[in-house]
């Protein structure tokens, strides 16, 4: 009885469930609209608007209608134009099927002479080829018409822009089509395709470069190894292996790439205007939303996933790289607020995203969540190997990073302030006391140098790596094989990778101190 009891629960659990998603996905339709405003009319033109009801309606569109077309015209966007004294109703239906009607009758009073209304406007034909802004100008007929005011739009804003009187002001050669529309309620309008040449902008050495080496999927690849190179002019070499180089797809978010490349292009569109910079910023952006996995994470490289480059990378702080850029696309900072507006939307799901990877990949050790590794699997989200000598691992140095992204989310959930809990509890745990690191001089060695930890009372490190066994630092050569002490790995290792450091310490400062106190714990 008891079994059959719980299973009745279940059934009705289940349909419960079902019906509240079908309600959730339910269109919303319009119950109430309003005409807004008096009722009195001129003979000015009135743009008339709706409140519409309910606020969560799926389509608040509606369609205008007049009474008495003697009286009054209206068009499609709602401008009311009184052409005789007189009463006419209008009214707005919504255009979601649901029939809802509002209307509201006006009073048209003060006009002494019939309206005449526009029968045909053209647009003196115009080019553009010394890249200069040009007053378009119109003939409209009849020549007495009442009301010649008229809107202007263009097909292709990065191209152009128009003002309320008709001013076309190019921003790059190509061709637009400019649209002249009536607002006597006569409806006439008409079109004319400009082309725009002529028109150069202002360029940098760094943007100039940075567009040069640019991938034709919107990526840049690790052919200019350091970043700073980008402010030297390229050789002829150098245009022609990038040319050449078009195609590849070695585009990744390791050591700053892509993030760098379309900041600084941001910026030099800031001061240049050239709109070439804005565009290639923008087709970075769209490969990093490309390139996101639909768990959330990022793949050190895409679409080359050959060997470790499909793990998710926190590696070199890559994905916070790209989840800090998202914050500002979001927020609208740091620049980010001269790419499309569109970008705001995609950019918050893709940082949530990003938050829930984190979450999922945190390490669980002896039962307390703890920090992460440089690279995770991105299937099965356990700590991965990368190259030889950076094994899976606790990470001293990245889950600095990744904690501070957590610290953006302005209203973190509950998971999100464990995990910042658990994460700098982890750091203080792994504190190293009373040594350091000192590059030396050694002519024994093959580099000519070497690494060495020395004692220092009251110092406090962190290892870059701690053993997912026992929580201890670790160390590892090329050969791959772990060790306890730096000492114990080749010397080319030992001074060519950063294995200790002071990463954590103001995030569990003055930063974890803060942030507490903005959330109340």
């Amino acid at each position: 009885m008891k079994k059959s009891i719980a299973l009745l629960g279940l059934v009705f659990l289940f349909l419960f469930s079902c019906s509240k998603d079908d309600d959730m996905d339910k269109e919303v339709q319009v119950k109430t609209i309003v005409i807004n405003g008096n009722n009195a009319l001129t003979s000015t033109p009135k743009p008339l608007t709706v409140t519409v009801l309910p606020t969560d309606a799926s389509q608040k569109e509606v369609e205008w209608s007049v009474s008495d077309s003697e009286v009054a015209v209206i068009t499609e966007t709602g401008i009311l134009t009184g052409i005789k004294n007189g009463t006419v109703e209008v009214t707005a239906t919504a255009t979601d099927g649901s029939g809802v009607k509002g209307s509201k009758t006006y009073t048209v009073s003060g006009i002494t002479t019939p309206t005449v209304f526009v029968e045909n406007i053209t647009i003196t034909a115009a080019t553009i080829s010394n890249g200069q802004p040009l007053q378009l100008t119109t003939q409209i007929t009849p020549a007495n018409a009442t009301n010649k005011t008229l809107t202007w739009t263009i097909s292709n804003q990065a191209i152009a822009t128009i003002s309320a009187t008709g001013l076309l002001t190019p921003k790059t050669n190509g061709t637009v089509t400019v649209t002249a529309t009536t607002t006597d309620g006569s409806g006439k309008s008409t079109q004319i395709d400009i082309t725009i040449s002529g028109v150069s902008f202002q360029t940098t050495v760094r943007g100039e470069s940075i567009l040069l080496w640019q991938r034709s999927n919107g990526g840049w690849g690790k052919a200019i190894p350091d970043l700073n190179d980008y402010n030297v002019a390229p050789t002829a070499q150098e245009k022609t292996t990038a040319l050449a180089t078009k195609n590849n797809t070695d585009t990744t978010i390791d050591n700053g790439h892509v993030v760098t490349e379309l900041r600084w292009l941001l910026a030099d569109y800031k001061t240049t205007q050239n709109p070439n910079y804005l565009a290639a910023a923008e087709k970075a952006i769209d490969w990093l939303f490309l390139a996101q996995y639909a768990n959330g994470g990022w793949p050190q490289y895409y679409p080359d996933k050959s060997g470790y480059r499909h793990q998710i990378t926190y590696n070199d702080n890559a994905i916070a790289n790209v989840m800090n850029l998202m914050w500002d696309i979001i927020k609208g900072k740091n620049n980010l607020d001269l790419v499309n507006t569109a970008y705001k939307e995609k950019a918050t799901t893709a940082f949530n995203k990003g938050i829930d990877i984190i979450l999922k990949t945190q390490i669980t050790y002896k039962g307390k969540k703890t920090v992460w590794c440089a690279q995770h699997d991105e299937v099965t989200l356990l700590p991965a190997l990368a190259r030889s000598y950076e094994l899976p691992s606790f990470s001293g140095s990245e889950s600095v990073a990744i904690v501070r992204v957590l610290m953006l989310v302005e209203q973190p959930s509950a998971a999100v302030k464990q995990a910042v809990k658990d994460a700098v509890d982890w750091f203080n745990g792994a504190k190293i006391f009373d040594i350091k690191t000192e590059k030396i001089n050694d002519s024994s060695q093959p580099s000519g140098q070497d690494v060495v930890v020395v004692a220092a009372p009251g110092n406090v490190i962190w290892a870059r790596f701690y053993d997912l066994t026992n929580n201890l630092p670790m160390f590892c050569g090329r050969d791959g094989i772990p060790k306890t002490t730096l000492a114990e790995i080749e010397n080319e290792r030992r001074v060519g990778y950063s294995w200790y450091g002071n990463w954590p310490s103001g995030l569990i400062g003055s930063e974890y101190t803060n942030w507490k106190a903005k959330h109340g714990l």
